[in-house]
């Protein structure tokens, strides 16, 4: 249910910026409060404090973000608090990125292997995922698993790619259990 709520209100902010054609200036101030709210997490138990009014709080989200960034966004961070949820902030503006991502064409991508990638080997997986999405560019993401032996995974929002010696392992395995003789 909070992911619903977090992606209606980031749904929201798109279409304001969409609307606004601020798509831009809202991503990179969008990006600045999470690193700020990141940096300084008393402000959001401050906010979040059951024993401060809506209106004590709306008046501190004005105090601080008032000609700091967009009259639009302080706006938005208002009506968050006045609802009571600025504890979600975080995961809207999560959502809110991948809505701009997903707008300017950009795929983010997850890859595992076992072994650290070069950067030839890595320019080459990412052209791969450009040749076969429809992405004009990619956020790459590497991480090192032990535990593939050899290939790797990707894995770009629901949808994964497992190539990795262990998967093909297993799925051996299981063709060769439910193999019958005779």
């Amino acid at each position: 249910m909070a992911k619903l709520i977090s992606k209606t209100y980031a749904d929201a902010l798109f279409e304001i910026a969409l609307s606004e054609n601020k798509i831009d200036l809202f991503e990179e101030e969008a990006n600045a409060v999470r690193q700020i709210l990141s940096d300084n997490r008393d402000f959001g138990k401050l906010i979040s404090n059951p024993r401060i009014s809506p209106e004590d709080k709306q008046a501190m989200v004005e105090n601080v973000f008032k000609d700091r960034i967009s009259d639009e966004l302080t706006g938005f961070f208002s009506v968050i608090v006045a609802k009571g949820r600025f504890s979600q902030i975080d995961e809207i503006l999560e959502y809110f990125g991948d809505e701009i991502k997903k707008h300017k064409g950009i795929g983010v991508a997850f890859v595992a292997t076992p072994f650290e990638l070069t950067e030839a080997q890595k320019a080459k997986v990412e052209q791969r995922i450009l040749d076969t999405t429809d992405f004009t560019k990619m956020e790459m993401h590497y991480s090192l698993d032990k535990e593939l032996i050899g290939g790797m995974q990707i894995r770009i929002g629901d949808c994964v790619v497992d190539s990795s010696i262990n998967t093909k392992v297993v799925r051996l395995q299981h063709e060769l259990m439910n193999l019958q003789i005779g």
